[in-house]
Parts: C-alpha cells; structure tokens; sequence
C-alpha cells in the first residue's frame, strides 16, 4: 500500500502515508473496523521516525477516515459512498495535475495528450 512514499519528494512524509490510506479507504482497499497498523510497525516499515505516523493518523482522525482508541490501535471509519467519491475525485484530480506538469516537463502539448488519453481509455484492459 505505501510503495509510492517518497522521502525526496516536496510533499511531507505524513501527507503521503495519509493520502495513500485515504485512497485505500476510498478504492475500498480498507474497510470500516479495519485495524491500520501500529504506529511503531508502520514506521518501522517505512522507516520513518514513529511521530511522522502520528501526525498521519491524527491527520486522518481529524478527518474522520480513522478512529484512534487508546490502547487499542487505529481503526478505520465507516466512511459514506458520497465521501469515499469525493476522495476518488481527489484523487483524480491530483493525478492530472501530476500528468499535467510531466508533459510540461517533456514539452507535449495538450492536444497531443488529449489524444493519448482518449487512446489509452478506449483500450480494451483484460
């Protein structure tokens, strides 16, 4: 779930281990009652310091994707199919941006990537 975590990127180490577990929590990866992994195993994993976890967890409660129990570990929310789209959306939404600016960088122009996606969505995915 966390291959993307990139410690070289502008966006903070917390950002992205929270946005990986919205999008998981969106996609349906993650459902309500699912228990998120210690804070010290995820760091540990990541290698990352344990606060950076954290401040990821505590970012997604505010949010209400997770509910923290004291003792008892972080649990993942029953979130609405409403909520679970906006978050898709979101997602979308940042992908393009991303695209956007790597055409940029290698100097396609819009039309020649509007023809690219229109190509890549009309293929045929086993």
């Amino acid at each position: 779930m966390f291959d993307k975590i990139d410690p070289r990127s502008p966006t903070p180490l917390y950002e992205q281990i929270a946005g990986r577990i919205r999008v998981a929590i969106a996609a349906g990866e993650l459902e309500g009652g699912h228990n998120l992994s210690s804070v010290r195993q995820l760091a540990s994993t990541l290698r990352v310091n344990p606060a950076t976890v954290v401040q990821a967890y505590r970012e997604l409660e505010r949010e209400g994707f997770v509910e923290l129990r004291h003792g008892a570990g972080t649990f993942v929310r029953g979130v609405s199919e409403q909520r679970k789209k906006s978050e898709r959306v979101r997602g979308a939404a940042q992908l393009v941006r991303g695209l956007l600016a790597e055409a940029a960088r290698l100097g396609v122009n819009g039309e020649d990537l509007r023809t690219a996606l229109d190509h890549e969505l009309g293929r045929k995915v086993p």
